[in-house]
């Protein structure tokens, strides 16, 4: 969706844009399970994910990823078209393929998933482009408004990130797509740039140390050099840590149905939220409501 010049976004969301294939169970599940469920086909990626609820709670978020000029991007481009964001900032491409990525979810949580996110990785800095050529922004005058990034870029490219010219003047929120990608997240902890978005286990593998606790890893990555962490337990207590104090607040509690998605809820919420002027403590309570609607199925996907 191409939006008017002087229609300016109100949020970057800078990242994977695919499609995520989930296969779901009521049972629980380990190595080997062979169990009846249900598999479907969505628009995704941590920066998709972002924006749709970022636009759920009406803002206007526009797309700066990868997304292939095959079927399946025309058909992904089209549906990101119908949600609202703005996607005339994608790179699209023929040499490359749409993204994709599949998981598989028990009650007893998330078994095990595989992000193809290749073609994002190998556009690299193309991605970029938008706010150097100065239809977002340029080098002389970056872009000075909230962008949301995650950890399927190539660290090397959240390294200029964090860095870099281009987003000098930007309000960087950091989530790093999954544990395995955790240590892509570094470049802001030696650049004391962001508000770093983790959970326990990210937490654990940025600080290569294990935590009991929300508050423990937080207070650790601020000791590692974060400016700011927000570390979610699950269902047990979220801290927020910067230089103004700790938050720490425990989420309500409700049945889980899903979990893939449930991050990017929590840190789009928490953005929507402060961008709406409420208070750390406000913004952490709808992040948190926000992310049980979504476990328990109340939220749509």
């Amino acid at each position: 969706m191409t939006a008017p010049a002087d229609i300016r976004p109100d949020i970057l969301c800078i990242g994977s844009v695919l499609w995520d294939v989930i296969g779901r169970s009521a049972s629980h599940m380990a190595k080997g399970s062979d169990v009846p469920g249900r598999i479907v086909t969505i628009p995704g990626g941590v920066a998709l994910n972002i924006a749709m609820t970022l636009a759920r709670f009406g803002l206007r978020p526009a797309l700066l990823s990868a997304v292939g000029r095959d079927p399946e991007g025309d058909h992904l481009v089209a549906e990101c078209d119908g949600l609202g964001l703005d996607t005339s900032y994608l790179y699209r491409s023929d040499d490359l393929k749409t993204d994709r990525y599949m998981a598989v979810e028990g009650a007893n949580g998330l078994i095990a998933a595989i992000a193809d996110a290749h073609s994002l990785e190998e556009a690299g800095a193309k991605i970029l482009r938008p706010l150097g050529d100065g239809r977002l922004a340029t080098e002389d005058s970056p872009f000075d408004g909230a962008v949301a990034l995650d950890g399927n870029l190539t660290e090397q490219l959240l390294d200029e990130i964090a860095t870099g010219p281009l987003f000098r003047a930007a309000d960087l929120r950091v989530a790093p797509a999954s544990p395995g990608k955790a240590e892509r997240l570094l470049p802001f902890l030696r650049a004391g740039r962001g508000t770093l978005y983790v959970n326990l286990e990210e937490a654990g593998i940025l600080c290569l140390a294990r935590f009991e606790s929300a508050e423990a890893a937080a207070t650790a990555l601020l000791g590692r050099g974060a400016a700011r962490a927000v570390v979610t337990h699950g269902g047990n207590e979220t801290c927020d840590a910067s230089a103004e104090g700790h938050l720490v607040r425990r989420p309500p509690e409700v049945m889980v149905t899903r979990v893939t998605g449930a991050g990017d809820t929590f840190m789009a919420a928490h953005i929507a939220a402060e961008r709406a002027g409420a208070s750390r403590e406000d913004a952490l309570v709808r992040a948190q409501s926000a992310a049980a609607a979504y476990v328990s199925g109340d939220h749509p996907t």
